[in-house]
């Protein structure tokens, strides 16, 4: 669609009859820049520019069968508020009527409706050149036979090829065929999605690609590249195995916590650890699944074969399946293949620990769960099947089964994963853990910053216990390395504390067990004095908090008063 101040309607015309003299239609001709003349409904157009061609005839000639006898081609209709019709005829000017199609507005050149073409064509240009240079990523276009017609900033600086030399040149002259994923493009028409790429060994791309199309025509292809290098870096030193949480002899032991269901976890987890099968962790953000992970590896017969890792959170979808399989590809050299095992081959004969598995892609989780049932696979853009024995331990989200109710998790690979299976109680749950939670990361940062261990003002380990802990066991550790380094004197204070713990509202969660239980012995006598050690044990705990004291108990406050007053504990 063409707007009458984008391009130029000529409207110096005149309509005539098809009677009209030639004499009078020359006079016309002086006086405009065309004529019009209507001869059984079919229109043509005379240029002031063609007077000479009436120089050899009768001046009282009517115009009419005079263009009929010449056989002059009639001139195109089209409305003014759309584009002229694709088989326009544009050896003759075309007619341009208003919307209303009552009468004619102007006339349109063939010269003229270049100009608006080329005008218009200049501004996508401008505006698609301005806007592969305002991406951040490298941004290449060609055309049908595969010449660069586009080649920005970051795509000079990605593979240090200035566009002066590759615009105009085929792609394949400085790329291997196999590599340009823009041929593939031009060849199947079909666009490419996240797609990893290594255009060297020292680069590390995700594409994107599309082909441009035009009448169902392939034309060209365009392709955006991202250089993920850094992230890539960055993944290996930080997810390439976890920061040692647990002690390799008595892994287990690192894990605190006296829950029933937690116990009942761990339990599991240590008969898991002699058994070569996958695993599955289920917990909220920061609940221990790491820590878990690490204890069931160190404390089986795998302890001393790789503890790798995956996190399907932090890797772009494209880099994971590389990540997991490995990369494979032809050279022209005579190494004959290059390529890099990916995590799972790295692992053989140890573990690999999916991080948020439920965050992977549905094609990847399809070709994780054919491993789980075959033990080989095929690098990403290879043909030998690689085969590694390593085990899986996969942590999710609580609601990873309704993923894979709603569709959105592999049912085949859930199955796979969970036959054991195992879900770790958030802190909210376990608050008989917090004080000797609380206690150990004290012990832990203290020794970190070189201070000695502080008093604790009762009020804090209250607001710690009243706190809902949505961050779970990473949260509180987070919290108590912050007020230890921060803390200058010799007591903890709720000034040390993050304004959210110290001033919520939000009452802790029954655990629907009371924390201490009077002992069942054979003597009554002995009861009283076992009950008064718990007391006792417990407000030593809690730094002489009672309240907190009364949960970790699990009795009321007015109960444990009586009990102090009872014992003498005061």
């Amino acid at each position: 669609m063409f707007k009458s101040e984008q391009v130029h309607i000529d409207d110096s015309f005149i309509l005539i009859e098809s009677s009209t003299t030639l004499m009078e239609t020359k006079n016309r001709l002086q006086q405009f820049h065309y004529v019009v003349v209507t001869v059984k409904k079919t229109h043509y157009t005379i240029m002031n520019s063609e007077l000479d061609i009436f120089a050899a005839y009768t001046d009282s000639q009517p115009i009419g069968p005079f263009l009929e006898e010449l056989r002059w081609i009639p001139s195109t209709v089209s409305v003014r508020s759309e584009v002229p019709e694709s088989n326009a005829d544009w050896r003759r000017p075309v007619l341009i009527q208003n919307d209303d199609r009552k009468a004619f507005a102007g006339i349109l050149t063939a010269m003229e409706w270049i100009r608006y073409l080329q005008a218009k064509e200049s501004k996508v240009t401008a505006y698609f050149h301005a806007l592969a240079e305002t991406v951040n990523d490298a941004v290449t276009a060609v055309d049908q036979e595969g010449k660069v017609i586009c080649w920005n900033t970051t795509a000079e600086e990605t593979y240090g090829i200035h566009r002066e030399k590759i615009l105009g040149r085929k792609i394949g002259e400085y790329f291997q065929d196999e590599d340009i994923v823009l041929h593939r493009i031009l060849n199947e028409g079909f666009p490419v999605r996240q797609a990893y790429h290594r255009p060297d060994s020292n680069t590390h791309v995700l594409i994107n690609a599309s082909p441009i199309i035009q009448q169902n025509k392939i034309i060209g292809g365009v392709a955006t590249e991202q250089d993920i290098t850094r992230i890539v870096r960055l993944n290996e030193e930080l997810y390439s195995s976890l920061p040692q949480h647990v002690h390799q002899e008595e892994p287990f032991s690192s894990i605190i916590g006296v829950n029933p269901e937690l116990q009942q976890v761990l339990k599991m987890a240590q008969k898991a650890t002699s058994a070569d099968i996958p695993v599955l962790l289920t917990g909220e953000s920061g609940s221990g699944k790491a820590m878990l992970a690490q204890a069931i590896h160190y404390g089986g017969s795998k302890k001393n074969h790789p503890f790798l890792t995956v996190n399907c959170l932090s890797i772009p979808p494209g880099l994971l399946e590389t990540e997991l399989f490995g990369y494979q590809r032809n050279s022209f050299t005579d190494e004959g293949q290059v390529g890099q095992a990916g995590k799972l081959e790295q692992a053989n004969g140890g573990t690999l620990f999916i991080i948020d598995i439920d965050r992977m892609p549905l094609d990847i989780q399809v070709k994780l769960s054919n491993y789980l049932e075959n033990q080989s696979f095929h690098r990403i853009g290879g043909n030998e099947r690689v085969q590694a024995q390593t085990r899986i331990i996969a942590s999710a989200s609580p609601r990873i089964e309704e993923l894979v109710q709603e569709g959105n998790f592999d049912k085949d690979l859930y199955y796979q994963l969970a036959v054991i299976k195992m879900d770790i109680p958030p802190l909210r749950d376990r608050l008989e853990d917090i004080v000797e939670l609380v206690q150990k990361f004290m012990r832990e940062f203290t020794v970190k910053y070189k201070k000695s261990i502080p008093t604790m003002d009762p009020e804090v380990m209250t607001a710690l216990m009243n706190y809902h802990w949505p961050g779970n066991v990473r949260e509180l550790r987070n919290v108590i390395e912050r007020f230890i380094l921060l803390n200058d004197g010799d007591l903890i204070t709720l000034e040390q504390l993050p304004r959210g713990i110290v001033h919520t509202n939000q009452p802790v969660k029954s655990v629907g067990k009371a924390i201490y239980a009077k002992p069942q012995v054979n003597n009554a006598e002995e009861s009283p004095k076992e009950e008064s050690f718990a007391i006792e044990d417990a407000l030593r705990k809690t730094y002489g908090n009672k309240s907190a004291a009364a949960k970790l108990l699990g009795i009321s406050r007015g109960t444990l008063y009586n009990k102090i007053k009872e014992y003498g504990l005061d």
